[in-house]
Order: C-alpha cells, then structure tokens, then sequence
C-alpha cells in the first residue's frame, strides 16, 4: 500500500511539460495542432509577391528555393497560415525594412517549419527547426534582420543549413531595396510565424 502511495504521489507530482519529452524537438510549445474534427478559421485568399527563386548558400552547396514574398502587414500577417502542404522547396520570405528584431508564431499554421532569420546583407544569423504547428510561443529573431525565410520543417537538417550560410542571390538585395518604403507596424509579428504576440503579430 505504501509503496502504491509512494507511486501516485510521483506521478502527481511530474511537471505537466514532462510528456512533451517524447515530442520530436521543437522550439515551439506543445500547443493542440488544428484536426478534421476543429478546422480552425476559414481563411480568406489574399496574394502575396513572386513566387521569386532564392539561393542559400551554405558554403559547400547552393540550393533554391521558390518563395512567395510578404511585404505588407496584412501579408507578413498571414504568411503560410491555413496552408496544408508546403513542397520541399517552395518558401515564404517575410522582407522587413528598416531592419528590426522580427517575432513569428504558429497560429493557424498547419504544417511544421524552419525559420531563418537573415541579415540585410544575407546572412542567416539564427535557425528554428520544426517550429510547431498551432503553438502561441514566440519566435524571435535575437537580432535586427530584414527578412526571415520559412522552409518545410527538416529541411534546414536535411540540406546542411545552418546560422551563417547566406542569401545570395541578387532577387534578395532588389527585395530589401524595393521594401525599404513598406514598413510594417513595428508590433507586427509574421502569424504563422505571422502574427503579434497579442494574438495577431506578424513576423
């Protein structure tokens, strides 16, 4: 009996965080994906720039990816939410000018990302792996940067990408340079990684 005691009372006392252990890691928190049964907000379509193809290059490979591109608020706040799919090389570039520290979040955001948080000049300077779908946790940049580059979760892994790799190419620059006179609210926080900490930012 004791010893049953002795049981529960370890249980009971086990931090509620602990069984997110077996969780694939992820720097985003726990929080309930969409399912079929709760589909979440329906989303009305709105456009965004490009799709534009861009270069990372991690100093022993170069790859492309194809991004759509956010500029204005309403883009930067909607980013990939609602999305149920993302190709392996399909992305979204969030563009802000003037540079600033960037904060994104998972709401209503289906699938798993990468965030890459890039440098006015291109360099990645941080990395967030397999953000969670639907998580509130804000993701933040650490640093000013001027754009922040969402990729399919794993992938950074999976091509060798990490802080310090560059966006070279040259659509980059034209995209800094043309984004300098849309400036977005500074509380703007991308929501799939678009939204503002008060639930609605965009990155």
């Amino acid at each position: 009996m004791k010893k049953l005691i002795l049981v529960s009372a370890l249980i009971l006392a086990t931090p509620a965080w602990a069984q997110d252990e077996a969780e694939p890691v992820a720097p985003a928190d726990a929080a309930a994906a969409t399912t079929a049964a709760d589909p979440g907000p329906v989303l009305a379509p709105i456009e965004f720039g490009g799709p534009e193809p861009l270069t990372i290059d991690t100093g022993e490979a170069q790859h492309v990816f194809l991004a759509e591109i956010a500029t204005t608020p309403e883009q930067l706040a909607r980013g990939l939410m609602g999305r149920e799919t993302l190709d392996p090389d399909a992305a979204m570039l969030f563009v802000y000018m003037p540079p600033r520290r960037a904060s994104m979040w998972m709401e209503n955001t289906l699938v798993s990302l990468d965030l890459l948080f890039i440098r006015e000049d291109g360099t990645v300077v941080k990395l967030i792996a397999n953000a969670q779908p639907g998580s509130h946790r804000s993701l933040g940049s650490d640093f000013d940067v001027a754009a922040v580059l969402e990729i399919a979760g794993g992938r950074a892994a999976e091509l060798g990408i990490r802080p310090g790799a560059i966006l070279r190419d040259e659509a980059y620059g034209s995209l800094v340079t043309d984004s300098a006179a849309v400036e977005a609210p500074e509380t703007t926080e991308n929501e799939d990684a678009a939204a503002p900490e008060s639930p609605s930012e965009a990155q």
